[in-house]
């Protein structure tokens, strides 16, 4: 197996005489990368009360505990598999090297289908955000999806350009809503909490209270971007050695980021009221705690900075779904056009403009239908893109431990084989929580969440039935030849 060179990785090819892929990213800005696609702020902001109000209470940072753990477990097999492939379809080729052409081109399916439907989302959100900003200062109200529109174009523009202009704008944003979140945390911490520091959060009877299986819903929900380190793979300086830390590090660093944020935010009211205090101010829970324990400005700062959390999160996901595109176009699943990248940023400039395309017509859907951005848009994309990613991770876990089975080109034992099937059976079990939950997660009626079902399952079909029709093109071995 060839090493590669640690500062000039492969152009991964585009259409013929057109530049690959390229770029210098390294493992601070993969992970900039994917922590903005988790939205921190978002899932402390949005998430987190939720799990408080109807999960279980001051339990719920042993949750994003659980959740870590499992995460983790399914990390050790995906970035070992990194070191063999490398290529900007991840999961799509990981599922394909395991398990089949057809069986992952199915599994690109799922993963277009979650990066769209979570970007459309987010992007109701962030509309409803920034209109109720406007509206708060003074501004002009323009409708939400004007503002979606907007924030579509600045998207649109960053991800039609190379890699390291993204990711050094999502490095700022990401620092800027860490930063905030931090100091609300320490201040609390310093402050003692409204009842004293006590580390009743992190006990069993505490997590087991309620209903654990709706807080490690969303915990998990919280995640959602984390496992798009290997997309970048192509554009890494040594990506058989940047892909696997950057896996590691994302994951450790959101989970301890949620765990001890959410373990402040339930002492910023009390193991034994903020269960009350939550189901009474869901929306602002997190505002409140920011305006008695740090200033009411901060509080207003924050509402700023989730916009830009929003943003940060858009654009990681835009970035993903463009270099899908661009790998599905390369290999033959997809118009070849896909597969042209920019002669000056190297970029998959036609998936980015297609990636737009299909946000735009999600999001004019839902505005024309008269939709609410949050209750309608965000909860039921955000829903559907859960369980979609959830099955999504399990396919890869499954490819994984059939790949080593039958390469053996890995034989560390916990890295193959082990770590790997640990985290299937602990994938399979969030499933069951989220399918038993979904009515919950998406806030509507058991018809609507059969419909949203039945699309999951559409997609991975479709994927599976272009696959059976047309004759894919042999992926370049960017790998080492592993």
């Amino acid at each position: 197996m060839s090493e590669l060179t640690p500062t000039a990785p492969p152009a991964a090819p585009g259409r013929s005489g057109e530049p690959g892929l390229r770029g210098s990213i390294g493992v601070v800005g993969i992970v900039f990368l994917v922590v903005a696609a988790a939205a921190p702020l978002t899932a402390i902001g949005g998430a987190l009360p939720v799990m408080l109000a109807i999960g279980n209470g001051a339990g719920s940072p042993m949750a994003y505990v659980v959740a870590t753990v499992v995460l983790l477990c399914f990390s050790v097999g995906y970035a070992a598999m990194s070191r063999h492939v490398v290529d900007a379809g991840a999961f799509y080729a990981y599922v394909s090297k395991g398990l089949g052409t057809p069986v992952g081109v199915g599994a690109a399916g799922l993963a277009l289908l979650t990066y769209t439907a979570i970007q459309a989302a987010i992007y109701g959100l962030a509309g409803a955000t920034a209109q109720g900003l406007s509206t708060r200062y003074g501004g002009p109200d323009l409708p939400w999806w004007v503002w979606a529109l907007l924030l579509m174009a600045v998207v649109g523009l960053l991800g039609y350009r190379n890699i390291d202009v993204g990711a050094k704008v999502l490095g700022v944003l990401l620092t800027l809503e860490i930063a905030v979140i931090a100091v609300i945390a320490v201040a609390v911490l310093v402050q003692g909490g409204a009842e004293g520091i006590d580390l009743r959060s992190f006990t069993p009877s505490a997590f087991s209270s309620g209903a654990p299986g709706i807080s490690i819903m969303f915990a998990i929900a919280s995640f959602i971007g984390f496992e798009a380190t290997a997309i970048y793979g192509e554009e890494a300086r040594n990506p058989r050695r940047t892909v696997p830390v950057a896996t590691y590090l994302a994951v450790v660093l959101i989970g301890a980021f949620y765990a001890l944020s959410s373990w402040a935010i339930v002492l910023a009211f009390g193991s034994g009221a903020v269960v009350a205090a939550a189901q009474a101010d869901t929306a602002g829970l997190v505002f409140t705690a920011a305006a008695q324990y740090v200033a009411p400005v901060v509080a207003d700062v924050m509402v700023v900075l989730l916009l830009t959390s929003l943003f940060a999160a858009l654009l990681a996901f835009h970035n993903a779904i463009s270099r899908y595109l661009f790998a599905l176009g390369r290999q033959g699943m997809a118009p070849e056009v896909l597969s042209r990248t920019h002669v000056r940023h190297t970029s998959p400039h036609v998936g980015s403009l297609a990636q737009t395309a299909s946000a735009f017509v999600v999001v004019a859907v839902f505005a024309v239908a008269g939709s609410d951005p949050v209750l309608q848009l965000f909860t039921w994309m955000s829903g559907l893109a859960t369980v979609s990613i959830l099955l999504l991770m399990v396919l890869t876990s499954v490819a994984v431990l059939a790949f080593f089975a039958r390469s053996r080109v890995d034989r560390r034992i916990w890295h193959t084989r082990v770590a790997p099937a640990l985290g299937t059976v602990g994938l399979l079990g969030v499933v069951g929580l989220v399918l038993a939950n979904f009515t919950t997660l998406i806030s509507g009626s058991a018809t609507l969440a059969a419909v949203l079902l039945a699309v999951i399952a559409a997609a991975f079909a479709l994927g599976v039935a272009v696959a059976l029709t047309r004759r894919p093109r042999p992926a370049p071995d960017l790998a080492g030849g592993a």
